[in-house]
């Protein structure tokens, strides 16, 4: 009897398992592609203004990150 509820829980894992693999995505276009590069490459430079302006202690380099994390938020939104 034992036997028995191990296996079926191994089913029951098993089967929620495949049921929750990541869905394939259909191939995206060339430009597709690209805007997903570029919007990754800001978003990995906005975490890394965020990073240098937590440690920053000028205010004009301060400023000069708020400006630049003004920016990429300004590219971020235009991509959409």
């Amino acid at each position: 009897m034992a036997r028995g509820w191990e296996s079926k829980s191994v089913e029951e894992q098993q089967a929620e398992a495949t049921s929750a693999a990541p869905k394939i995505r259909p191939p995206l276009s060339a430009e597709q592609l690209a805007k997903e590069r570029k919007q990754q490459g800001l978003m990995l430079a906005r975490r890394n203004v965020l990073q240098q302006l937590e440690v920053a202690r000028s205010p004009q380099h301060r400023d000069m990150l708020q400006r630049a994390l003004a920016d990429l938020d300004a590219q971020l939104s235009q991509l959409g």
